[in-house]
């Protein structure tokens, strides 16, 4: 079936066919996991609508930014500061992909044994299915993990790269070191675009990017109520969008939403009813359409009331200082925000530990689900020390071991239906 968008992907290089049976597997999952939801709040339609339109209408706005001679650069971590990117008139997309689809691709040149995260992404590049990649002028890697690190280089014969060097430690030498980094990034950004960031610019972008963080934080802590006014699945989602639509945009409908989610929380309302067992996702993102585990979490008799991820909290948690006048001291404040994130690539991460513990208690959970991606070895590692912090504050935790495909959903289901029922 054609679409009013055929001609632009076709001069993207997508390859049609495979393009157009993505979205229609992609529609019949969303139906199934978002819009078969009772109760379901109004404000939802509009992340409903981004998802329909996420490879047409903003792909399409996109592009007339590029013809406005804006630049587009994609990202694969929260810890690319976006606040550069903002500062040089240039748009940031997240490029993380959740799905099989390349898979096969991706096996011709990656080991099997890689993480689905890298494989999906590199798989949707090779098998033409990513208009995002496609309208990208750069795309900006990171070290977080081995496998992300050495697949980049392969990437790279693909797309134009560029690798940031994240510390892993949080010493005086290392917050010197990604220092360095964002210096260096901000004048990459400056080369790629052609434009100069000045003080004023950068403070504009650090406002903007913190009101969405805020706007994130309200959210949050709406979903400390019992009943919980919003379903797991749903804040998955907001969460997903933000790292693809216009921040304005995106930060003006989520900030309606929260309004008529506090409205029904004074009416004492919810998705579930009161005494639900409220459970807690810790570990790896969940990128679009990753939504296999929270449904079966959700269909299994719990709610979902937090993410302790970079699709969750971890992104939202700290905010770049805003009272700085100078670029340098806008530059420091971007790097010590940084510095506080706790990914499993850090060593030692004693905060991730603290912060999951603080978390559970703060949203009242009964117990945490970690969730890992298969060959994830960081958060495979860390899930340990995970379980044992939350064990001596008195909070159970299952740990999930999984890839994108659908061919452990039953098993699955089996273990979080059983762990459901044990904090019950």
């Amino acid at each position: 079936m054609s679409t009013p968008y055929d001609a632009m992907w076709e001069k993207l290089n997508l390859d049609l066919d495979a393009h157009a049976g993505l979205l229609e597997v992609l529609g019949k999952f969303y139906g199934d996991i978002y819009l078969s939801q009772a109760g379901r709040l109004k404000g939802m339609e509009y992340l409903d609508f981004v998802l329909s339109e996420v490879h047409g209408l903003r792909i399409q706005e996109l592009l007339q930014a590029k013809a406005q001679g804006r630049k587009v650069i994609g990202t694969f971590c929260v810890f690319v500061p976006e606040e550069i990117v903002l500062a040089a008139d240039a748009v940031q997309v997240g490029l993380c992909a959740g799905a099989e689809a390349g898979k096969e691709a991706a096996e011709k040149i990656l080991p099997r044994n890689t993480c689905a995260l890298i494989k999906s992404f590199v798989g949707f590049k090779l098998s033409k299915l990513c208009p995002f990649i496609e309208s990208c002028d750069l795309v900006v890697g990171e070290t977080t993990c081995d496998g992300k690190k050495k697949a980049y280089e392969i990437f790279e014969e693909y797309v134009p790269v560029y690798v940031m060097e994240i510390p892993q430690m949080k010493q005086k030498c290392d917050r010197d070191l990604w220092r360095t980094e964002v210096l260096r990034f901000k004048e990459k950004v400056e080369e790629v675009t052609g434009r100069t960031i000045t003080a004023e610019k950068l403070g504009n972008a650090v406002r903007l990017v913190n009101d969405r963080r805020r706007t994130l934080q309200r959210l949050d802590r709406l979903r400390a109520a019992d009943p919980v006014p919003i379903s797991g699945r749903d804040v998955l989602l907001i969460n997903q969008v933000s790292f693809y639509d216009d921040p304005v945009r995106f930060t003006q409908s989520v900030g309606k939403l929260c309004d008529e989610l506090e409205e029904r929380v004074k009416a004492g309302e919810g998705v579930v009813p009161p005494g639900t067992p409220r459970l807690m996702l810790s570990g790896c993102p969940m990128a679009v359409p990753n939504w296999k585990l929270p449904y079966i979490i959700e269909s299994s008799g719990a709610v979902i009331v937090g993410e302790e991820s970079c699709i969750g909290r971890r992104n939202t948690r700290d905010l770049v200082t805003e009272n700085g006048g100078k670029t340098d001291d806008l530059i420091d404040a971007v790097v010590d925000r940084s510095m506080k994130i706790d990914c499993a690539c850090f060593t030692p991460n004693r905060e991730r530990l603290d912060h999951i513990v603080d978390m559970a208690r703060e949203l009242k959970v009964d117990g945490v689900v970690h969730y890992g991606l298969s060959f994830c070895q960081p958060y495979a590692i860390e899930a340990f020390k995970v379980e044992k912090s939350l064990r001596d504050a008195g909070i159970p935790m299952l740990s999930i071991e999984t890839d994108y495909s659908m061919e452990d959903v039953h098993q699955l289901k089996t273990r979080v239906e059983a762990f459901v029922e044990m904090v019950r």
